[in-house]
């Protein structure tokens, strides 16, 4: 320290701290004279101790003249020394970096000058310091004196010149400060940062795009900053390093490819709009790089095909063909496990298109990889199933493709029906909405024969009988109404004559016995008429309920299509045909007299013509006068003699006797099992009767309120089956269960056949307002009053046949009639009431329903003691 104070004059060490900037400048130019000489004379010595003496008595000073003093000196230390300041960086340089963090704004400004003036003297031989140098300013980048950030600026143009010209930049080096730098949020250092990568990557000698994975994400994070300036420049250092890349020979696609994943998924439009521009190119210039990141890909690319922005849809969509095209190998790397459960993910995606994208992979893979799919089958199979449930029709035929094609093999063909059948069990909207049009497109996709086949062989087994039941019914309604299905129904037609028609009614006959309907249209379509006309005649009382009638009238109506347009031309010769009328007439006499069906069919009938019959009559009763009978009505005799000349042949070696006896005991099992329920119901009814509160038992009426249901919405078990008035008028006593014979046009009859069924609810129902509706036929007076509880007053609504009243949906219905309570089973809660519609799919509402009992009450009505019947809801 003494040296250095014997060789700067106290004067100019005065003047170095004065606040006086010319004075301070003035005293700067002296010390670099000084060490000017001592440099000429090599006396490194004291250029030491004068640098020592500026550095710990000014630049470390805490007073703020000394360090500008300091600082400039220092660099005028450095201009004196010229080519021989690099042996005294070591000293100079780290004060001045320490300067940078100054609290005093003009020392971090005089720091950046003296820095400056230093770099200019020593170029290349600065490199030593870049990185300290480069995080100083990084930081003085973003430095709140806008006159520093100017200095800085001046500085950091300087160091670039400097790195491009040098030999001995460590890019390796730098590329960690570049690194943890990069998500950096100051719009000041991504501004800076972008500077520094868009330079470097400009040296030829510096290969930046080796580099790149390490600042890729940092660039992608820039195109979402608010400045545009800051997303410009980011964008166009990432344009220029995808053109690199497509002329460089050799790339790391991987590394990239797991980042432009992720931000494709960024909710900033236009970094994924970017993302999605560069997974297209590596997906094009990739190759067998890509492979172990094809299913990271993908789950990128699927989303983006329905992104809003149609300009990114239209670049996935380009990319998902790319991809698919590919065909990898498993031995190179391609995962199919991974592509299924990115396909799976997505199959519940929100979004149509990307649902229908994944299905088009999973069909892929199956035609390309079938082992290798089916051996993840169970991870996706479920999920395939309960995609048949989407809103959207081109989805599910797209799944139903893909069952398809796993179903070609036996196994999982059969596994394929169960599992059907079981989502069906499981989702009665699934069967209600969407199962005809999914057996009718595994008709087409597959055989038709054997999928019918094989849900008969399952359904013959199903032990859920009420299932087995509609499931039979609605694979019968496809049967006889698909297009896809003509030539199952012609195959049918040939079963009395041809083995392989024959075959196919046999083993549709065996599950076709949970539906009496079915089977006779079975029978019907086969042309097994008298067969049909045994079935009929077998049915019992309990056979005959709504469900029957709705089934029934849906036949009635199909029997007017052209489907059965050869069975009404074989009415053309009732001789020849004649258990094909005793069949219809049948069916005819099952029909109330008032529904709609009954008048279809009765027409129909009359439309026969006699002469044919006649004529044949003629014939038979000339030969065998004992067999004379009325022209116009066959005789029964005479029908029977016909049909066993014949027998034998039509018969084609099927035992109808044996296959009555598998129906009828087939119905027993369905009577056994609705005893059962209907058992269980009121035991369930006994129990909850037992615990009712006895102040609810006085507030109730000893009639109608007495079974009425606490809540609008619970289902009431059955007590009994509804009593039934006697042909002579006898009243039955309190509590008596009468049996009464099945009559269509008894208006109790028909109150039975509703009595398993419940009507839904629909949210406007007036009922709504009130508990109940009466229905009071009066003497002398067909048809009686109708009188709603609520606002809405007494209406007469019997000569508008109730139409003006909505329809409603209850639990359950309590009739009270004559002391005699009867509770419909709760069962079948949701179903709809199809009975008499006007057309052959319509519902019939609660509107026609009342108008029905209204009508039939009309014999009742004009009985001297009429009965009062009460519908409560």
């Amino acid at each position: 320290m003494a040296d250095a104070l014997s060789i700067i004059p106290p004067s100019v060490i005065r003047n170095l701290s004065d606040k006086l900037y010319e004075k301070r400048k003035n005293a700067a130019l002296e010390v670099e004279g000084i060490v000017k000489q001592l440099a000429a004379a090599g006396d490194h010595e004291k250029i030491t101790a004068v640098i020592k003496l500026l550095t710990e008595e000014f630049t470390y000073s805490p007073q703020a003249n000394h360090r500008k003093g300091g600082l400039i000196g220092l660099a005028a230390a450095t201009v004196g020394l010229t080519s021989e300041a690099v042996q005294h960086l070591e000293q100079i340089v780290p004060p001045v970096l320490h300067s940078f963090s100054d609290q005093d704004g003009r020392v971090r400004y005089y720091a950046c000058e003296a820095l400056y003036n230093i770099a200019k003297v020593v170029r290349g031989d600065f490199i030593v310091f870049f990185n300290q140098i480069f995080g100083a300013l990084c930081k003085l980048s973003a430095d709140s004196d806008a006159n520093v950030q100017s200095a800085a600026h001046l500085l950091d143009r300087l160091v670039k010149d400097i790195v491009t010209e040098s030999d001995q930049f460590s890019i390796e080096e730098f590329i960690p400060l570049l690194r943890e730098r990069m998500n950096v949020l100051n719009p000041y250092v991504r501004q800076f940062l972008v500077g520094w990568i868009t330079v470097l990557d400009s040296v030829p000698d510096i290969d930046m795009l080796g580099f790149l994975p390490d600042f890729l994400d940092g660039l992608f994070n820039m195109l979402s900053d608010s400045s545009h300036e800051i997303r410009q420049q980011a964008d166009s250092a990432l344009s220029e390093f995808l053109q690199e890349i497509k002329n460089s020979p050799s790339v790391d696609y991987g590394r990239m490819a797991e980042i432009l994943v992720q931000r494709a998924s960024s909710p900033d439009e236009f970094t994924r709009q970017t993302a999605i521009t560069w997974i297209n190119e590596f997906v094009k210039l990739g190759g067998d790089q890509l492979v172990p990141y094809y299913a990271d890909i993908l789950g990128a690319i699927l989303p983006c095909i329905s992104d809003k922005e149609e300009k990114i849809q239209v670049v996935a969509r380009e990319t998902n063909e790319e991809l698919r095209e590919m065909k990898a190998d498993p031995a190179e790397g391609f995962d199919v496990g991974e592509i299924l459960t990115v396909a799976k993910r997505h199959l519940s995606s929100e979004w149509e298109a990307t649902r229908i994208e994944s299905l088009h992979w999973i069909s892929v893979l199956l035609n390309r990889h079938r082992a290798e799919v089916l051996s993840f089958l169970s991870d996706i199979f479920n999920t395939l199933l309960k995609a048949l449930s989407d809103p959207s029709d081109e989805v599910v035929l797209l799944v139903l493709e893909v069952h398809a094609c796993i179903a070609k093999d036996p196994q999982h063909f059969h596994e394929l029906l169960v599992y059907l059948l079981e989502n069906f069990r499981g989702a009665n909207s699934l069967l209600e909405k969407r199962g005809a049009f999914i057996i009718r497109r595994l008709c087409i996709l597959l055989d038709a024969e054997r999928v019918y086949l094989d849900l008969s062989t399952i359904l013959e087994k199903e032990e859920d009988l009420d299932f087995a039941s509609i499931m039979v019914q609605a694979l019968n309604l496809i049967l006889l109404t698909s297009s896809e299905l003509s030539e199952l129904r012609e195959l049918l037609k040939q079963s009395l004559i041809n083995a392989s028609g024959k075959d196919l009614f046999l083993s549709l006959y065996a599950s076709w016995c949970h539906s009496p309907m079915a089977i006779i249209s079975l029978c019907l379509l086969a042309q097994a008429y008298q067969h049909a006309s045994t079935v009929v005649q077998s049915l019992v009382e309990e056979d005959i309920n709504v469900k029957f009638l709705v089934q029934l009238d849906k036949l009635i109506r199909l029997l007017e299509t052209p489907i059965f347009a050869y069975l009404r031309l074989q009415l053309l010769e009732p001789g020849g045909y004649v258990w094909l009328l005793k069949a219809l007439y049948g069916l005819l006499m099952l029909l109330p007299q008032q529904s709609a069906a009954f008048k279809i069919l009765r027409t129909r009938l009359k439309t026969v013509p006699s002469y044919s019959l006649n004529d044949e009559l003629i014939q038979s009763t000339s030969r065998n006068p004992d067999l004379r009978i009325s022209y116009n009505k066959p005789s029964v005799s005479l029908i029977n003699e016909n049909v066993k000349q014949g027998a034998e042949n039509e018969h084609n070696g099927i035992n109808f006797a044996s296959r009555l006896q598998q129906f009828e005991h087939m119905q027993q099992r369905h009577r056994t099992h609705a005893r059962l329920q209907a058992q269980q119901r009121k035991n369930s009814a006994s129990s909850s009767k037992e615990v009712q509160r006895p102040e609810e038992q006085k507030q109730q009426s000893p009639t109608s309120d007495a079974s009425r249901p606490t809540s609008r919405r619970e289902a009431i078990p059955a007590l009994g089956i509804l009593p039934c008035i006697t042909q002579t008028g006898d009243k039955p006593q309190t509590g008596q269960v009468i049996h009464s014979p099945y009559r269509p046009n008894d208006p109790f009859t028909i109150l039975e056949r509703l009595r398993s069924s419940t009507i839904r609810r629909r949210e406007n129902a007036v009922s709504g307002k009130g508990e109940g509706l009466n229905v009071m036929p009066r003497n002398k007076e067909w048809g009686g009053l109708v009188r709603m509880a609520g606002d809405d007053g007494l209406h007469d609504v019997v000569d508008r046949h109730v139409f003006e009243i909505p329809s409603l949906c209850v639990p359950s219905l309590v009739i009270i009639f004559q002391g005699c309570d009867f509770v419909p089973p709760p069962g079948n809660h949701g179903q709809k009431l199809l009975v008499n519609s006007p057309n052959p799919t319509g519902v019939l509402d609660t509107q026609n329903v009342l108008g029905q009992i209204l009508i039939f009450m009309k014999d009742i009505a004009e009985q001297e003691h009429a009965p009062e019947l009460q519908i409560f809801f």
